[in-house]
């Protein structure tokens, strides 16, 4: 069997492993791409610095024993890679593009072996919560679609492109916050490439010069040394994907800025499992607007269109100075349970009792919270927007149109906090 036909194989094999563990299944080692399995433990230990483990640890405790079980598997090259400093440069350096190691640091999955991807998932297992509608669950889907996307653009099995070239978005070429799968982009590093689904582009890791979709090309860095009692950050991310978690002296201090989003939307695989990552947060929102009053929608109503979210990568604390929509304290008590109930999905990406700090927050400033929205409210419509906007909370979902699938929609979300993002260890004013 040919090198490159090992490749495809093998890719199949750990794309199945991962649909398992997101349709609910145990999985037993595996991992999201395994490029250079002939890695081991023993090796990575000798060659690397040794961190200490501590299974019987709980909380940010059990966080900081997976991320130092996930380094031992590493050695001293890849762990130099992994572990950084906790600096705003560092930070703030996530996106939603696909533009491989030019856009966000860290180590490539797709340079990792299986012993190592089982470590790195067991790290964002952890983390992130391993329960139904879980961060964990998410990043899995999350990558599920990403490895879709690859499949569909590299075999031209995606839907045609419309032939009206109004359909495009029109700040594909303008933000960087759009996804590029065209050449006309703000990172040259950002265009598709045709690598077998879930393997990284040629050069990996680093992304290479191509960039691209896949669960091979997502990165994971410990900003700062992972420790129980310090200041540091578990930062993980590729296309359609950031997730920011900072944590000080023994606590998660914050868990923005969070950026998902999904193309496609849904679909089936092979095993008759359908997906839908961003559904739950879709329809929290949906059943929140469906709720307003004509006079409330009216209220609610902005007069600005989008077609991405505002405070996407690059856009740490640019929060409008004013407030807009209509405000929570104008709504009736079952408005504002389904304002809360629109909020859980983002902060449920995290781990429970920090998602259970966030809730009462996130309650007691509801008066002062304000609901808006720009095009549509089915969010199925290019331009379709809703955003909430509290003393603490911003969240913001819109809908564009497909880059490979051009005939439908995709998403684009954010989870921010005004004064918790990178766990409030930066300035952005």
């Amino acid at each position: 069997m040919s090198r490159e036909r090992t490749r495809r194989v093998r890719s199949r094999r750990t794309w199945r492993g991962i649909a398992g563990v997101a349709a609910g299944a145990v999985l037993v080692g595996g991992g999201f791409v395994a490029a250079n399995a002939a890695t081991t433990t023993g090796a990575a230990k000798k060659a690397g610095v040794h961190y200490p483990v501590d299974k019987k640890a709980g909380g940010v405790a059990a966080v900081v024993s997976a991320a130092n079980a996930f380094l031992n598997t590493l050695d001293s090259d890849q762990q130099a890679e992994t572990v950084l400093d906790f600096s705003q440069a560092n930070a703030t350096a996530w996106s939603n593009l696909p533009c491989g190691a030019s856009c966000r640091p860290g180590i490539q999955t797709g340079s990792l072996s299986d012993e190592q991807l089982a470590a790195l998932k067991n790290v964002l297992k952890v983390a992130l919560g391993t329960g139904k509608d879980t961060g964990y669950e998410h990043v899995l889907q999350t990558l599920l679609a990403d490895d879709q996307l690859a499949s569909a653009e590299s075999s031209g099995s995606g839907p045609s492109a419309p032939s009206d070239s109004t359909s495009s978005d029109p700040s594909a070429t303008a933000s960087t916050s759009a996804d590029p799968s065209a050449t006309a982009s703000a990172d040259p590093s950002s265009t598709a490439t045709d690598a077998p689904t879930g393997t990284p582009p040629s050069g990996a890791p680093g992304g290479g010069a191509g960039g691209g979709y896949g669960s091979g090309i997502y990165f994971l860095a410990f900003l700062g040394t992972p420790s129980a009692d310090g200041t540091w950050q578990l930062h993980f991310g590729g296309h359609h994907l950031a997730v920011n978690i900072t944590y000080k002296d023994g606590k998660v201090s914050g868990a923005s800025p969070f950026f998902t989003g999904v193309e496609p939307t849904s679909w089936t695989a092979d095993d008759g499992t359908t997906y839908e990552p961003l559904a739950n947060f879709r329809d929290g929102l949906l059943k929140l607007t469906s709720s307003l009053s004509t006079e409330q929608l009216a209220k609610a109503k902005l007069s600005e269109s989008f077609s991405d979210v505002l405070l996407g990568p690059g856009e740490d604390g640019q929060f409008p100075e004013t407030k807009e929509g209509i405000k929570a304290s104008s709504l009736s008590p079952k408005q504002k349970k389904l304002v809360l109930e629109a909020i859980h999905p983002w902060i449920a990406d995290v781990d429970d009792a920090t998602a259970k700090q966030l809730t009462k927050t996130y309650a007691r400033e509801l008066d002062q919270t304000f609901v808006s929205y720009s095009g549509g409210t089915g969010l199925d419509t290019q331009g379709d927007y809703v955003r909430i906007d509290g003393p603490s909370v911003w969240i913001e979902f819109v809908c564009q149109n497909g880059f490979v699938y051009q005939d439908k929609v995709h998403y684009h979300t954010v989870y921010r906090d005004h004064t918790r993002d990178y766990g409030s260890e930066f300035s952005f004013s």
